[in-house]
């Protein structure tokens, strides 16, 4: 398919088309190669302490010589369960190099969840924080574990750990009491310490990664994620970045890390591909305390790489504080894990200066598919051009190829895209056409140089009296409105049109009426797009990735 391939003619200067994998046998390697070549550098920075490279090779060398005393199969599963803090990344550098399979929990997962994420994926071992230790030990006798590791929030730290711990279990509150057996993580680390570490063979075709999708249309599936795929990943990002970064001389690129890592956008984009530019990363560990993002924020002026999604640039676009965030070193910002809105991205672009190069995957593709040039001098709307190496079409629902400028499902095929969904050979088999494209489910149109733009996913598509309303058209809409903090739409049944349009609003003037929302819609958009039915709320249901959940609206 797409044998014109014209975003090949848009690529930058210096852009290849095609990526190269010869140089490395794994992740690890890749890895290996930064803490030999940056061991001085500091590699991260978490609650006010630092790590080197050398430092996090050694840590990440001593949990992956614990695990290989546990006497584990080749390949086992090691669930990870933290937020932006520096045990995550020790624990899954540490787990491939021990030549596990890293699964990446959301920290914010129920019980529920997390039992089903736990057998579904035949996890030997948990790690985790203990500020989500209850949420295990609600399930701990309906899994079957070799062992479980938990860490305090201060656990790599000297007298100022027992001070942060002191403060989360007794004046905050965050951890909540639980009881079971367990290890602490600083008493692995030991045991790993004392053992020889023995490199285990290493494939470029080995599972990495089992990387669940967030469940926003249906059960979880884990997307089997090779050392290949990632690796293909970072070297498209890289390359695709090339060309920004050479715009000023950095001996050091400062990355921030707000996006929770173990969401698959920050794990490649973020923790990964920082490594492998042997660059500093910044660790939010709880991005949602906007104030304290703000003071992070005015206290790093260094930062050059900055990826987020549109709630968390609308967040801190309207705190006054921000305003006083100088962020002058600051080469890209990417948007990615949901649509940004222009709205956003304008004031963004006002207040910083760096417009906002919107970027589009998913767990399946590792997961950047296609994203804007660093070098573009406003918001596109665009979700980009597909990366060095990949390749896109737009298909109708009989899977034929639509021509520039029809909306259709974008499909995708490249080194980045997953060998399959975890022991769900039905449902690989139906996320892929029969030439081997991988089928998003996002509606998308491509125009004639190339580049894509998302109309909504497909699951998502409401259909009035045979109409297709696109959700994503009627929130830009809306959130143009004065007093339209956030919004959401999705469909309702409807007896006589079959679905009418339903629209969710956070408030941020109290005076906004549902009446004043009619008119404004009624002004904007034709009669079947109008939302039918308006409702008030006080904020909007998100994944930790701060995506808003439209399934939840529809379970309502």
């Amino acid at each position: 398919m797409n044998s014109e391939k014209p975003w090949l003619k848009q690529y930058p200067a210096g852009v290849p088309q095609d990526i190269d994998l010869a140089h490395y046998g794994s992740l690890v390697e890749m890895f290996e190669e930064s803490f030999k070549s940056y061991p001085n550098r500091i590699a991260i920075e978490s609650m006010g302490h630092s790590w080197t490279y050398r430092q996090l090779d050694q840590l990440s060398k001593n949990f992956a010589a614990y695990l290989q005393t546990l006497d584990l199969e080749p390949g086992a599963r090691i669930a990870l369960m933290f937020p932006n803090v520096t045990e995550y990344l020790v624990a899954m550098v540490g787990s491939l190099r021990a030549g596990c399979v890293v699964v990446n929990i959301n920290p914010l997962y129920t019980s529920r969840e997390l039992e089903h994420q736990l057998k579904d994926s035949g996890a030997s071992v948990l790690v985790m924080l203990e500020t989500f230790a209850h949420i295990y030990q609600d399930i701990a006798l309906q899994v079957s574990l070799k062992q479980v590791v938990v860490s305090s929030l201060g656990e790599l730290l000297s007298f100022k750990g027992l001070l942060i711990n002191l403060v989360a279990r007794h004046f905050k509150k965050i951890v909540p009491s639980w009881n079971f057996d367990h290890i602490t993580f600083r008493a692995a680390l030991k045991i790993g310490e004392s053992h020889a570490f023995v490199t285990p063979q290493m494939r470029i075709d080995a599972i990495a990664f089992l990387q669940y999708t967030g469940g926003t249309t249906g059960i979880s599936k884990g997307a089997v994620l090779l050392h290949r795929n990632i690796l293909a990943n970072v070297i498209q990002i890289e390359t695709w970045l090339e060309p920004g970064l050479q715009k000023v001389s950095v001996d050091q690129l400062v990355f921030l890390c707000a996006l929770p890592l173990t969401h698959i956008f920050a794990l490649t984009a973020c923790a990964v591909l920082g490594m492998r530019k042997g660059g500093r990363l910044i660790l939010v560990a709880n991005p949602r305390d906007i104030d304290g993002f703000i003071k992070l924020l005015m206290r790093h002026p260094d930062i050059h790489v900055f990826p987020g999604v549109n709630t968390l640039f609308h967040a801190l676009i309207h705190r006054p504080e921000f305003a006083k965030v100088k962020l002058p070193n600051l080469l890209v910002t990417i948007g990615g894990g949901m649509a940004v809105l222009k709205k956003t991205a304008d004031l963004w672009h006002k207040l910083t200066g760096v417009p906002i190069a919107q970027g589009y995957g998913l767990s399946e593709t590792s997961p950047v598919v296609c994203v804007n040039t660093p070098l573009i001098e406003k918001f596109t709307g665009y979700i980009g051009l597909p990366v060095p190496g990949t390749d896109v079409v737009i298909l109708d629902d009989d899977g034929v190829e639509l021509p520039f400028g029809q909306a259709g499902e974008i499909c995708i095929k490249g080194p980045q895209v997953m060998a399959g969904y975890w022991n769900q050979p039905a449902e690989t088999r139906n996320a892929m056409t029969s030439d081997g494209y991988f089928k998003s489910g996002d509606i998308g149109i491509m125009n004639s140089d190339g580049y894509v733009q998302i109309v909504d996913r497909k699951k998502d598509m409401v259909v009035v009296a045979g109409f297709k309303v696109f959700p994503s058209e009627i929130e830009e809409v809306l959130s143009h409105l004065p007093g339209v903090k956030e919004c959401a739409v999705i469909g309702a049944p409807h007896r006589k049109l079959g679905e009418i349009v339903k629209a969710y609003i956070v408030k941020s003037d109290r005076h906004l009426t549902e009446a004043k929302v009619t008119q404004y819609c009624k002004e904007q958009m034709t009669s079947y797009k109008r939302p039918r039915k308006i409702i008030f709320v006080d904020d909007l249901p998100k994944s930790n990735v701060g995506k808003i959940l439209r399934r939840a609206l529809r379970d309502l």
